[in-house]
């Protein structure tokens, strides 16, 4: 058995959602480094069109798109005009705090609409491509937060998504399984990552979280990128409906 061989994505197109920054960024490269071309898509086209240039000034395979994830019409186009994808990460997410009591709808709906149904369209368009193709690998992003409630952060729409998407995706694997597709998640702790830079009190909070986390320190976005770009490859041939922690301990306490 050549291990390496079943690493390397060598031949296959990858598209990863909000890979202009972050762990987004960080993915397309991963996916990029072993071999995938990859479709960087963003909301903000001069970031995709950024990270897609570094990729490729490393010597990397890699273009950008501009993508809304909440828009289902704009999935479709890019989806007919790109073909399937041998590779679908979505990564794409919004998160902010507020306490349920005072959380307005709208506040409500944007999280959930990016974080979850985003997803879904997202999957439910590029997974029909791959399912008409004969099979793919889609990794969704997850996170602790849809498996613990973390404190002290008021942010009960956030956590709710992220246990949707981990729902989500054991449905998926398991309606996809027999056709080829694999669908599975990464659970991430507290990134480094410009979503924090949402986070009110953040430097108190990020000295907290460390605190109660095993190993004593925030990931960085190419710890989570290592875990994905393994889930979506054939090293993971016999993995689907898995949500994969990526989080330093946190959730073993």
């Amino acid at each position: 058995m050549d291990y390496a061989a079943k690493l390397s994505l060598s031949g296959k197109r990858a598209l990863v959602t909000g890979a202009g920054q972050g762990i987004g960024a960080a993915c397309a490269e991963a996916l990029a480094a072993t071999g995938a071309h990859v479709i960087c898509t963003d909301l903000d086209p001069a970031r995709a069109e950024a990270h897609a240039k570094s990729l490729s000034d490393k010597g990397l395979s890699a273009v950008a798109h501009t993508l809304d994830v909440t828009d289902s019409d704009a999935i479709r186009v890019l989806s007919d005009r790109l073909g399937a994808v041998d590779i679908l990460v979505c990564n794409a997410g919004v998160v902010t705090s507020a306490a349920a009591e005072e959380m307005t709808d709208e506040a409500w709906e944007h999280v959930t609409r990016v974080n979850l149904t985003g997803v879904f369209r997202c999957c439910r368009t590029f997974g029909a491509a791959m399912l008409e193709a004969g099979g793919g690998a889609i990794v969704n992003i997850g996170s602790m937060s849809g498996q613990i409630v973390n404190t002290p952060q008021p942010q009960c729409h956030y956590n709710a998504s992220k246990a949707a998407v981990h729902q989500l995706t054991r449905s998926l694997a398991v309606e996809w399984a027999r056709r080829g597709v694999r669908v599975n998640a990464v659970a991430p702790t507290y990134i480094a990552t410009p979503l924090l830079d949402n986070v009110e009190d953040g430097a108190a909070l990020m000295a907290r979280w460390k605190d109660l986390t095993p190993m004593g320190r925030l990931g960085e976005p190419h710890e989570v990128a290592s875990a994905v770009q393994f889930l979506a490859s054939d090293a993971a041939s016999l993995m689907t409906g898995v949500i994969l922690n990526v989080d330093a301990g946190y959730t073993c306490l």
